[in-house]
C-alpha cells in the first residue's frame, strides 16, 4: 500500500456551482474529503469556507478574487470547471503558489453543435417564424431565408472550438475562412486571411472564439460591424465582452445586418430567474441564449473528470501539467520517496535552502 507524506483522507475539497457528480466520485475515490454545493458562491461565503481547504472547484460564477485567496491559508489549487479562467485573479493563485486547471478540450464540441445549429436557424429565421407560431401567427414565407451550403464562414480564433466549427462547416458544403493571431494548420479545405477586416468583408456568417482580454475587449464594434458585408450574421459564443452589444442592436435594428445569436454577454445574472436585460431582447431574428454553449450532459461529465484527474495528479504526484498559471512540470509517479513540491520565485540561492533543510 502506498504511503503519503500528508494523510489523503486530511484532504478537504469544496466543489460549488453545481459541478458534474464524475469530478466528486474521482475525488473520493482518492481518498479525499469531499463537500459538493449547487449554489455560487459569493466572496465572503467563500472566505467563510477556506479555513482548512486545500481544493476549490467552481464554474464561472463564482469569483476566486486577490482577498481570497490571500485567506486561503491552505489552499492548493482552484479547478475551473469550464474553458474560461478569468473568474479567478491568476496572479494572485501564483504568488500564493496556487496551480489553477481548466478544462479546454471537454465542451469544444458542444459549443461548436451549437455554432452550426444557429448557422442553420438564422438562415431560416426560424427563431422569429417559431415566436410568430406561438403567438398564433401563420406566416409562411421564404422571404430572406436561404440554404447554407456555398456560403461563406468566417472563423475569428482557430482553436479547440473554432476547429471543430471548420470541419462541421465544410461537410455542409460551407466556404470555411478563419483569422487568428497565431499561425494554425487549416483543416480541410479552410484558409486563413491576413486580417479581421478581409474576414469580415468577405464572410457570410461571422463566428467568435477567442478569449477574454483587453486585446478582445470590443474587438467587435461599430466600425467592424459596419465592415461586415450587408445582410451578414453574427454568432458570439466565447465571451460577452467580445462585442458591443449596442452596436449589435443598432446593426441589428437597421437592417444592415440579417440576425445574430449570442450566448454570452457583458454583464450576466448570478442565478436563475428573471433578472436578464439586453439591448438586444426584440432585436429581429436574433437568437438570445443563457450561456448555454458548453451545457450538455456529454460535456459537464467530461469537464468534470478532466479536470478531477489534474486535481487529484496535483495532489498526488506533485504534477502542474494543465496549469494555466505555473509552469507545466510532470515527473514519473515513484512509490519509493515524498516529493516535494516548492513553489517560489526564480532567484538564486533558493535549492540550496531547500537543501540546506535535509
Amino acid at each position: 500500500e502506498l504511503r503519503y507524506s500528508f494523510p489523503k483522507a486530511d484532504i478537504r475539497v469544496l466543489l460549488v456551482e453545481n459541478v458534474h457528480s464524475s469530478a466528486a466520485a474521482i475525488l473520493r475515490n482518492q481518498g479525499f474529503q469531499v463537500e459538493t454545493l449547487r449554489a455560487a458562491l459569493t466572496e465572503d461565503e467563500l472566505l467563510h469556507r477556506l479555513p482548512g481547504l486545500h481544493v476549490l472547484g467552481i464554474r464561472s460564477k463564482t469569483r476566486v478574487t486577490a482577498r481570497v485567496l490571500d485567506a486561503a491559508k491552505h489552499l492548493l489549487a482552484v479547478g475551473c470547471f469550464c474553458i474560461g479562467t478569468d473568474q479567478v485573479d491568476l496572479e494572485a493563485a501564483e504568488r500564493h503558489g496556487v496551480a489553477v486547471f481548466n478544462a479546454p478540450f471537454s465542451n469544444t464540441r458542444s459549443v461548436a453543435e451549437l455554432v452550426i445549429a444557429e448557422v442553420i436557424a438564422l438562415s431560416r429565421r426560424v427563431a422569429d417564424r417559431s415566436a410568430e407560431m406561438h403567438q398564433g401567427n401563420w406566416y409562411k414565407s421564404a422571404a430572406g431565408c436561404n440554404e447554407v451550403r456555398g456560403k461563406t464562414i468566417g472563423i475569428v480564433g482557430y482553436g479547440h472550438i473554432g476547429t471543430q466549427v471548420s470541419v462541421m462547416a465544410e461537410a455542409m458544403g460551407m466556404n470555411v475562412l478563419f483569422y487568428d493571431i497565431v499561425s494554425q494548420l487549416p483543416l480541410g479545405n479552410s484558409r486563413p486571411v491576413d486580417s479581421l477586416d478581409q474576414l469580415l468583408a468577405q464572410a457570410d456568417f461571422v463566428t467568435l472564439h477567442v478569449p477574454r482580454s483587453d486585446a478582445t475587449r470590443n474587438m467587435i464594434a461599430a466600425q467592424q460591424i459596419a465592415a461586415m458585408k450587408p445582410g451578414a450574421y453574427l454568432i458570439n459564443n466565447a465571451r460577452g465582452t467580445v462585442v458591443d452589444v449596442q452596436a449589435l442592436a443598432d446593426a441589428l435594428r437597421a437592417g444592415h445586418l440579417a440576425g445574430a445569436a449570442v450566448d454570452v454577454y457583458p454583464t450576466e445574472p448570478e442565478k436563475n430567474g428573471p433578472h436578464f436585460s439586453s439591448p438586444l431582447q426584440g432585436c429581429p431574428n436574433t437568437i438570445l441564449t443563457p450561456h448555454i454553449g458548453g451545457s450538455t450532459a456529454e460535456a459537464q461529465e467530461k469537464i468534470g473528470e478532466e479536470v478531477a484527474h489534474v486535481l487529484a495528479k496535483l495532489i498526488n504526484q506533485g504534477s502542474t501539467l494543465g496549469s494555466v498559471n505555473l509552469p507545466n512540470l510532470e515527473m514519473p509517479f515513484s512509490s519509493e520517496c515524498h516529493r516535494i513540491l516548492n513553489i517560489h520565485q526564480n532567484v538564486p540561492g533558493v535549492l540550496r535552502d531547500v537543501n540546506n533543510i535535509f
